[in-house]
């Protein structure tokens, strides 16, 4: 039996039909930018969740406008073959993730599982849910919501009036959409949690154990002698439980190791800035602050972020690690291919998956009601972003205000 994943034809043949190096004469310019990418996607040179070339570095090498250069991506990401994230850039896609919200027939006990977007992770949730699903003779619809707080709702609403058997859902936030998810509960409908859980209501999660990572990542930056370490995320703490437990695992290892804890050193909830081409002049601001604050050591809610300000702070002539350590969260692909490969945490997405349609069959066959709140263990990733904090501490940079 196979995991049913409802793919659009359109985007199928995105990645099945062979394109033709077009020339500047005869075909809108774009159309050469998009070509040549898709080629290369195509013949593995960009491999998935590797970034693209920005706008500005597409314009400046094809001699075209930044408009023209946006034109290409957007008709990529159009396409299917790369997902765009705002404030960080274009990556890759793998094929299989090129998938459809629409809610299947249920002809077949049928389980829908809802993602925010659709990556290296996201491909591991499916194949633990999967694999454990069609031992028991399920199906498992796949569903976008894109990171879209109404996209969500849509689905979320959708589902069981198809006629499905249950949900597990990885939410957008634990502040959002809580009164649809409030009802399908007190409605008796299964539904499970993953990467984040819900404080405010009774139901099942599956989750890592997002605040021993957050420990074990300030714990291993004041083993290399660091104490001034920022802790950095472009949400606020209080919009996801998996930011919140990262962020709470990084203030016990400070107290733990005597050290206080300084709200001054506590970035978050800047996404709002990250659009367009404010996203590079912000990060430059803000690492220019930090180290004005004699910050050796930044603590990055996830690879993507950490991926951004690694970069920046190269272009910016600050070395990484000898003036300023990072580390990320997640063990993205990405995390592997960046200029100085970061440090990370691994998590164990396949298991999050597997478990949680454990516990969604549980509630299906056995009328379990139990609620079950399962962490998962998490790995510290140490490559060559994180290293000694530098001595005597220097800076050449000004103050810069955000």
């Amino acid at each position: 039996m196979l995991v049913y994943i409802f793919i659009s034809n359109c985007l199928r043949d995105a990645w099945t039909t062979g394109s033709d190096v077009l020339e500047l004469d005869s075909k809108p310019l774009y159309m050469k930018i998009l070509s040549d990418l898709k080629e290369k996607i195509k013949s593995g040179e960009y491999v998935p969740e590797q970034q693209l070339p920005t706008e500005v570095e597409l314009a400046m090498q094809y001699g075209v406008s930044r408009i023209t250069s946006k034109r290409a991506l957007i008709e990529l990401e159009r396409e299917g073959m790369i997902y765009r994230k705002r404030g960080s850039g274009s990556y890759v896609k793998y094929p299989e993730d090129a998938v459809d919200t629409a809610i299947p027939n249920a002809t077949h006990p049928i389980i829908a599982m809802i993602l925010p977007y659709m990556a290296t992770s996201e491909l591991d949730y499916i194949k633990g849910a999967h694999d454990y699903l069609d031992s028991k003779g399920y199906y498992l619809s796949i569903h976008n919501s894109n990171w879209k707080k109404e996209k969500e709702k849509e689905i979320l609403a959708k589902v069981p009036k198809s006629g499905l058997s249950g949900i597990i859902v990885y939410p957008i936030s634990t502040i959002s959409n809580i009164d649809v998810i409030n009802a399908l509960y007190w409605n008796d409908y299964p539904i499970v949690t993953i990467d984040q859980y819900f404080d405010s209501l009774p139901i099942s999660s599956v989750v890592s154990d997002n605040f021993e990572g957050g420990y074990m990542t300030a714990k291993r930056l004041i083993e290399l002698g660091h104490e001034r370490i920022a802790f950095v995320s472009s949400v606020s703490i209080e919009y996801r439980s998996s930011v919140r437990d990262r962020y709470l695992g990084y203030c016990k290892a400070l107290k733990d190791h005597k050290m206080s804890i300084d709200s001054d050193l506590v970035l978050t909830d800047f996404y709002r800035e990250l659009s367009g081409a404010n996203a590079q002049g912000f990060y430059k601001s803000l690492i220019a602050k930090l180290r004005h604050m004699k910050v050796t050591a930044l603590q990055v809610e996830h690879d993507h972020l950490a991926v951004d300000l690694l970069k920046t702070a190269l272009e910016m002539g600050i070395g990484v690690p000898e003036q300023l350590s990072i580390a990320g969260f997640d063990d993205h692909e990405i995390a592997r291919h960046v200029e100085v490969p970061l440090s990370s945490v691994g998590q164990d997405y396949y298991s999050i998956g597997r478990q949680a349609a454990e516990i969604i069959i549980r509630r299906i066959e056995n009328a379990d009601t139990e609620q079950y709140k399962i962490k998962t263990p998490v790995r510290w990733v140490e490559r060559e972003s994180t290293g000694p904090r530098p001595n005597p501490y220097t800076t050449d940079l000004p103050a810069v205000q955000l």
